[in-house]
């Protein structure tokens, strides 16, 4: 495949059969341990769209995928793409009673997974409603037995342009869908990619370990497949995948999810394994600068921050390797500047009043890959005098001890400076006096012994008021995340709430 024939390209759809037709013998996705070359990738691609278009599911009707991060998942939506298809994403790492109640709501014609998520509740769903159910196993497709037809009435709300619909991390809720035409993707993700392409594309693999449903995934992979960079697939992040990556491929850049900096701190491995790497780029949630400054310290890489949402379509404000160099440590911790194109403002929750340079206010942002409407957050940030954004927190977290009004976040932050703590993550726990305190879940770094709770409640006074002090404190080997390897906020409250209110 030349870079000619993508340069060509006028449509996602294009770009992405472009992709397909190139050298089939040109390797594309490894995973665990086996490389899979583009003519493996084509035909499981090409197999599902074939399947797909025999189940009479009309070309307008939505398609919902159930990925994992499986070679046979990305050629299934790289199929599901080049045929034009809206593409509804559910999150196979849940149970198959979620699973049905997402398709129910979802309201596709056909759905494409693997033999293990399309069972039991899925298939008693798909056989009452008439929907197609099309099994992807290892590299096979096929019809599940009796479901090969589409039956169901037509979605009538069904976009008239075909759509990615793609889940939000999950962080403080449940996932949501949010819909994002194929002209966004290809004008904002795959061009720009596209018209910066080199006659022959980078030989040094991606590491793709985000999931394929949410933002980061979908973003990382289509470029990535559409430019012909071979990919390292994993099923998710780990701090010993990341690290066998960058071993065996060397890579010039490094990306690692805010949780994932402290986790090669932990490991302290050797200077010279992350020798290679020129910059290191996070986002998706706040690094504690404490943590941030160790890593540089450490390793001499700077790490490059962004804010960004699914809603936003990506990131909206980024630190860049030229400002770091300008401002050197003056502006550490922050997640950077506003992007070209895109506005984003701080302003009073209640008036709506946009906040003044150095005053705290919630984040909103106008994205020129979503329209010309400003999208209200739950963040919490504010701008410096020299346009700098720092990123707080969200208000929706926030924990309501009696009268006062205390940010996760700040807790958290606080409790990392502790020589003893690797990770800290602090939830609401209601309480009969005050109707919320706080209730703190510690990891500590290996080795170290277990602090008095007094200890800890005397470190946080040197930070913070009394008001933020927890209440409730519990030790644990692994502090919750999900699969972004964010905290999963709602499996920590659900932890201290089977403990019952104080």
């Amino acid at each position: 495949m030349t870079t000619d024939i993508l340069a060509e390209a006028q449509s996602l759809q294009q770009a992405i059969r472009g992709a397909l037709d190139r050298d089939p013998t040109i390797r594309a996705i490894e995973y665990e341990g086996r490389w899979y070359d583009w003519g493996e990738i084509r035909a499981v691609a090409d197999q599902v769209a074939a399947a797909v278009q025999a189940s009479g599911a009309a070309q307008e009707q939505a398609v919902a995928l159930i990925p994992r991060n499986r070679p046979s998942a990305v050629a299934a939506l790289l199929g599901l793409l080049a045929q034009g298809r809206t593409v509804q994403m559910i999150y196979a790492f849940q149970k198959p009673a979620a699973i049905a109640g997402n398709i129910e709501k979802l309201r596709p014609s056909v759905i494409v997974g693997a033999a293990s998520e399309v069972g039991g509740e899925v298939e008693a769903l798909c056989r009452a409603k008439g929907i197609a159910v099309i099994i992807i196993d290892e590299m096979t497709v096929q019809a599940a037995p009796g479901l090969d037809r589409a039956t169901c009435e037509p979605d009538p709300d069904a976009p008239a342009e075909p759509q990615i619909q793609i889940l939000t991390s999950g962080t403080t809720g449940p996932p949501k869908q949010c819909p994002f035409p194929h002209s966004m993707f290809f004008e904002h993700h795959i061009k720009p990619g596209m018209l910066s392409q080199q006659t022959s594309p980078s030989t040094t693999p991606f590491l793709a370990s985000f999931p394929l449903g949410n933002i980061s995934g979908v973003y990382s992979t289509l470029p990535t497949m559409v430019r012909g960079i071979p990919m390292v697939l994993v099923d998710r992040f780990t701090i010993d995948a990341w690290h066998d990556w960058v071993v065996r491929y060397r890579p010039v850049q490094g990306g690692l999810p805010p949780a994932g900096v402290q986790m090669v701190l932990d490991k302290n491995y050797p200077k010279e394994d992350l020798a290679s790497i020129q910059m290191v780029g996070t986002g998706a949630a706040p690094l504690d600068p404490t943590v941030q400054r160790a890593f540089e310290d450490r390793y001499g890489i700077p790490i490059i921050l962004s804010y960004g949402a699914t809603e936003f379509g990506g990131p909206v404000v980024g630190m860049t390797l030229d400002l770091v160099k300008q401002w050197g440590q003056q502006k550490l911790g922050s997640v950077g500047k506003v992007m070209p194109g895109m506005q984003v403002r701080v302003v009073d929750p209640d008036t709506g009043v946009e906040k003044p340079a150095g005053e705290e206010g919630i984040v909103e942002v106008v994205s020129k890959r979503i329209g010309p409407d400003w999208i209200r957050t739950s963040d919490v940030a504010i701008f410096d005098a020299d346009g700098f954004m720092w990123h707080r927190g969200r208000a929706d977290g926030a924990i309501m001890r009696g009268g006062f009004k205390v940010l996760p976040e700040s807790i958290e932050r606080a409790l990392r400076l502790h020589p003893a703590i690797a990770v800290a993550a602090v939830t609401a726990k209601k309480d009969r006096r005050l109707s919320e305190v706080p209730a703190a879940a510690i990891q500590l770094k290996p080795g170290v012994p277990v602090p008095e709770i007094a200890e800890l409640e005397a470190h946080l006074r040197e930070h913070l008021p009394s008001t933020h002090i927890p209440t409730v404190w519990r030790f644990v080997d692994d502090i919750p995340k999900n699969r972004s390897a964010k905290i999963d906020r709602p499996a920590l409250k659900a932890m201290f709430e089977e403990e019952g209110a104080e």
